[in-house]
């Protein structure tokens, strides 16, 4: 287990070779909004795509070739990002376009209100690892499901896995259970189904923009090996502090 304050892509360039069972990565979104935390500004959509780019090429090249690889992001760079995946990975290495419907959003006046979030799953190969034992991924069956002979046959006693459509309340602004102090932080229930799907239990984790660490401190509590980046100290500072006190 390792955590670094450093650019994440010098990180990658001396991380091994087929060495990280699954990757998930909440990006910068590009906003231009200088927030509490960080500044999340790349500059034009060109300017993103370049950064994101490279470092795409080397999550490829360290995930093996059983591994998964989650991009979280917004409208802002969804879009541009689906095609540069499809262009590093394959575009027959797309797996999903999940969606994480929250809670709660501004509303505007013209605009319907945002609510949700991306995450883009890509695998390095068709041979991918898949824990569908694992209780987070299975939901039950709708009580007005049918039933029936013909039906049976698709119905498991651990449920149904999960669709592409998650839906998880943010976390509050006094919530007293999750909260550290880092504005973009994610809940810990939308990381569980990712970790414990996608990497095996003697695995390795990684996330190379960790911010608050919410994806480390799952990883931690779900017993799999993990490394952190983030190039903001304030972001390490609370991860390790997070960390320490599981």
């Amino acid at each position: 287990m390792a955590i670094y304050c450093e650019n994440n892509l010098r990180l990658l360039t001396i991380t091994e070779n087929n060495s990280i069972d699954c990757i998930y990565n909440d990006i910068l979104y590009n906003t231009g909004k200088n927030l509490p935390d960080f500044n999340d500004n790349l500059g034009s959509i060109q300017d993103a795509i370049d950064f994101y780019c490279v470092r795409f090429v080397e999550m490829k090249r360290v995930l093996k070739d059983s591994g998964l690889l989650y991009i979280h992001c917004d409208n802002n760079l969804s879009h541009y990002l689906k095609v540069l995946l499809d262009q590093v990975f394959g575009i027959d290495q797309f797996r999903n376009e999940i969606i994480w419907y929250y809670n709660s959003v501004p509303r505007k006046k013209k605009d319907f209100g945002k609510r949700h979030d991306v995450i883009l799953r890509y695998s390095k190969t068709d041979d991918y690892y898949f824990n569908d034992n694992s209780p987070y991924v299975r939901q039950p069956y709708s009580p007005t499901a049918p039933r029936g002979y013909e039906k049976e046959k698709y119905y498991d006693n651990r449920g149904k896995i999960l669709d592409d459509v998650w839906r998880i309340n943010i976390l509050g602004q006094n919530d007293k259970t999750e909260r550290v102090g880092y504005s973009t932080q994610k809940p810990k229930e939308l990381l569980y189904p990712i970790i414990d799907s996608s990497c095996p239990k003697n695995g390795v984790f990684a996330d190379f923009f960790c911010g608050s660490g919410t994806s480390l401190a799952v990883a931690k509590e779900l017993g799999r090996k993990y490394i952190g980046c983030d190039i903001n100290p304030k972001a390490i500072e609370i991860t390790k502090r997070r960390l320490n006190e599981l």
